[in-house]
């Protein structure tokens, strides 16, 4: 069979899967470009059964029938056969936010036809994750991991797809954000000024996209930092969680043994564990080695509003005219919102978050 005019020659992306067996073809759609198709098949070349794969862009249903795997075109969800599409009438619903725990994506989606990065992840990213922490497919940190991934990385680029909004509300955004990941991979494809739109073109473009998007899934923003970060430091959160109670009768204040990232795990901890009431302050210690830090948690993942500010009379204010506001010896600043502030010992920062409790 003849090669179509829309093949792709796709980047050599290492991955640990065998080279000795015949490569694969998996298709895609031609024409303007997003981030999900980008990335399916950044993803589906890093497994075994397609690794290296070729690329081959085209909405022609006779030559899609002949590849090895189909994705976001065809308009045929059948995993048994590697066909993931997601556009079609009539394809299954999800409907339980309860559970993601589950590997069921959030309410947020009950209206939309299954997600293309949700399925994505399930049939490819088990396995990717599985080879990246260097354990099979069914320990529990691999499910873990999955729904990690999903929640920080791959939701907002399934919700960007499908347009749903960020917030549930009519007025327009105060600011516009055009520097995540789905609006780059979108700016890739040719503008119109462009006066080459060949193929040719069009597809060195895609592959540019594949680049972008298969860089921060398995370098930078997904896979590698949560499996190099973010699961080491979620036993550290949880036993600092545990011990709320030994820092403050309240048990409001959370004291951070170790610095690491800790605002999603608080967050989903507090649900696991059913944490009532939920922490209102963090403390750390300063990694420059100017202090602790007293951090208001948010009202909720990716909010700038505290759950409860540090008070408004110590805002903006620092140094001594803080510590005479405050009380409290040590004291170093309150920043202007009273998300955070800083101490110069522990035990100022932790007088500092009592007294907030009490104000």
């Amino acid at each position: 069979m003849a090669k179509p005019s829309t093949y792709v020659s796709s980047p050599p992306f290492s991955s640990s899967s065998p080279v000795n067996t015949p490569l694969k073809r998996v298709g895609t759609h031609n024409g303007s470009f997003h981030c999900d198709e980008a990335l399916g098949c950044f993803m589906i070349r890093l497994t075994d059964k397609f690794s290296n794969a070729q690329i081959i862009r085209t909405r022609d249903p006779k030559v899609l029938e002949d590849l090895d795997a189909v994705l976001d075109v065809g308009g045929v969800y059948d995993p048994s056969n590697d066909r993931y599409d997601h556009h079609q009438k009539g394809l299954r619903r999800f409907s339980d936010r309860g559970s993601i725990q589950n590997s069921v994506v959030p309410v947020l989606f009950t209206s939309l036809p299954v997600l293309f990065f949700f399925f994505c992840l399930q049939h490819f990213g088990k396995e990717i994750i599985a080879k990246e922490l260097q354990v099979d497919e069914g320990h529990p940190d691999v499910h873990r991991l999955f729904l990690a991934v999903y929640r920080n990385f791959m939701e907002a680029i399934d919700a960007v797809d499908n347009g749903i909004n960020q917030y549930d509300t009519e007025k327009p955004p105060r600011y516009v954000n055009s520097t995540h990941l789905s609006s780059r991979v979108g700016k890739l494809n040719l503008d119109w000024i462009e006066p080459d739109q060949s193929s040719e073109k069009e597809n060195e473009a895609f592959r540019q996209a594949m680049t972008l998007a298969g860089s921060e899934f398995i370098r930078c923003e997904a896979v590698r930092f949560h499996v190099k970060s973010w699961l080491p430091s979620l036993s550290i959160v949880m036993e600092c969680l545990s011990e709320r109670y030994d820092i403050d009768p309240s048990g409001e204040i959370m004291v951070l043994k170790q610095s690491c990232p800790w605002k999603l795990h608080l967050f989903e901890l507090e649900e696991e564990m059913k944490i009532e009431p939920p922490i209102k302050y963090v403390l750390y210690e300063d990694d420059r080695g100017r202090g602790w830090r007293v951090q208001a948690v948010a009202v909720s993942p990716g909010r700038f509003e505290s759950r409860r500010p540090l008070p408004a009379q110590w805002r903006g204010l620092d140094g001594d005219e803080l510590s005479k506001e405050a009380g409290i010896s040590g004291c170093v600043f309150v920043h202007m919102s009273g998300f955070i502030g800083g101490n110069k010992s522990y035990k100022g920062a932790l007088a500092m978050a009592r007294a907030a409790l009490k104000l």
